[in-house]
């Protein structure tokens, strides 16, 4: 492995420069499951987000009627649909929290 240090005037190390088989090694063992790129706080906020007032009091109902067997084939294609929504939005708050685990920062369970 060949590996370089960057240092800043005062002789502190501020950076690593790597040989390309150890940096693909690194990409390679990188966890899919992390969110890259955003912020503490957009993490955090993520990881508390709920689904709109709007589509959560459609989907009470719609759950509720659909119970009572009474929606129509159209409208059970459409709950499918919300379903499957927060079920996207669910995988992606947990993966924040997992993300903000992963750094060191507890995530609050929203």
């Amino acid at each position: 492995m060949s590996l370089q240090y960057v240092t800043d005037q005062q002789g502190e190390k501020v950076g690593v420069v790597l040989d390309i088989a150890t940096y693909n090694r690194l990409i390679a063992s990188v966890d899919t499951e992390l969110l890259q790129g955003l912020s503490i706080a957009e993490l955090e906020t993520l990881a508390e987000s709920k689904l709109a007032i709007d589509s959560q009091q459609q989907l009470s109902e719609m759950l509720t009627r659909n119970s009572e067997n009474n929606l129509s084939d159209r409208e059970i294609d459409d709950l499918d649909l919300l379903l499957m929504k927060v079920d996207q939005l669910n995988i992606l708050k947990t993966r924040a929290r997992y993300t903000l685990k992963n750094i060191g920062i507890y995530a609050k369970v929203a």
